[in-house]
């Protein structure tokens, strides 16, 4: 069993996508490349800025492509595990084989996004089982399953004589659902949650303007690249770690030397409120010459990321290149196109996020970091005293123009 306050990410991808047949053929729809980005991606990159202990991605017989693609991975720190039905259970079934590998968790859809501050949706009366999100379900009018809920004092209720609002497909549960849950073909929307919803167990939030979009039908998938770029493309901030989040004594690799620069967390705070991806781009040859190890570096930004979270500050992702040419470490000893002055990192975040480039920046310390921005036609600027003070001007002068 997990840990007393642990937090897992659950993703249910096991749909068949029988309605995008024609469109995808064998392939699963929670892998669909839209503007050459698996679509799960978009959901990873939402999901893994924050805390949680573990992500599991439920998958059906024969997922093999998507268990290639992500199982053994891991986004900002977060290790993946794919767990594969041996028959179709359904998406209540599914959720049979977590029964001893989660406490608390957050339930998404593989097939929908709903931007939403995990953060913020994660307060729940121990007394209730489940916390659901809800839409309006004016724009999704073909999808009838839980599509008329309401609220009252904050408990959900099922209203069959009046249009309300629509399951948002983001729910939390604590572990009491699994007392709901069999090893055999169950339905989570038609079955057990109207069961709990009538038992008066479960509490909801409403998300009325909040970006929500289902890829699910073939008109919703063919409109998907517009409005998946038009809401997700926005202009990152790439910054160097060591010189520019925190002061470089040297190969800093634990948390207890970690000290952030002046102004750091209130200008983290102003970048996200501006709408910023913010991207951490470093090197980290220390673990090549054998002065930290790998799971050290890994521990040392875990626990970064836990200390930035309790001040609502979450950083999108964290790439970071182990490898240096007069490395000690045979595995990480090489010529790497991803470490500074090449710019393989940033090409990295280029393939899996919407960037606006032409509003982006990149801060950093050394003339590696420079010659990186410039081969990624990003504007560039060296670290100065004050954190905060430089990315307001920056944002304020030199972006958006």
């Amino acid at each position: 069993m997990k840990k007393k306050n642990s937090l897992s990410l659950v993703i249910l991808a096991g749909g068949e996508g029988t309605r995008l047949k024609k469109i995808l053929g064998n392939k699963q729809k929670c892998i669909a490349e839209i503007n050459n980005k698996p679509f799960l991606d978009n959901i990873l990159n939402q999901y893994s800025k924050y805390i949680f202990d573990k992500i599991y991605i439920l998958v059906g017989k024969g997922s093999d492509e998507v268990v290639s693609l992500y199982h053994g991975k891991e986004f900002n720190f977060i290790k993946i595990e794919c767990l594969v039905e041996e028959k179709l259970l359904g998406t209540g079934g599914a959720l049979f084989k977590l029964r001893n590998k989660v406490k608390d968790f957050i339930l998404v859809n593989g097939d929908s996004l709903l931007d939403i501050e995990i953060n913020k949706f994660l307060k729940l009366d121990k007394k209730f089982i489940c916390k659901m999100s809800l839409v309006n379900n004016q724009n999704y009018l073909s999808n009838t399953k839980l599509s008329n809920l309401n609220l009252k004092k904050n408990i959900v209720t099922i209203n069959s004589s009046s249009k309300g609002y629509m399951n948002g497909g983001v729910y939390f549960f604590n572990h009491k659902i699994f007392r709901y849950i069999e090893n055999k073909k169950m339905s989570l929307e038609q079955e057990i949650l109207p069961d709990l919803i009538k038992k008066k167990n479960v509490i909801g939030q409403i998300y009325k303007n909040n970006f929500f979009f289902d890829i699910g039908t073939k008109k919703n998938f063919i409109r998907s690249k517009k409005i998946l770029r038009n809401h997700l493309n926005r202009p990152a901030v790439f910054l160097d770690r060591d010189g520019v989040i925190n002061h470089d004594y040297g190969y800093v690799s634990k948390f207890d030397n970690f000290r952030f620069r002046n102004g750091v967390v209130k200008g983290l705070n102003y970048l996200i409120k501006k709408k910023y991806y913010v991207f951490i781009v470093t090197n980290q040859a220390g673990i090549a010459k054998n002065i930290f190890t790998l799971d050290q570096f890994r521990k040392l930004q875990i626990k970064v990321k836990e200390y930035l979270s309790k001040k609502n500050i979450f950083i999108d992702s964290v790439i970071f290149c182990p490898h240096h040419i007069d490395g000690k470490v045979k595995l990480f000893t090489k010529n790497c196109k991803n470490r500074k002055p090449q710019n393989g990192m940033i090409q990295t975040i280029l393939k899996h996020w919407y960037i606006d480039l032409k509003s982006s920046f990149f801060i950093g310390d050394q003339i590696t970091d420079e010659l990186c921005a410039k081969r990624s036609g990003i504007k560039f600027f060296y670290s100065d005293k004050n954190f905060y003070y430089q990315v307001e001007k920056i944002h304020n002068n030199y972006t958006n123009k």
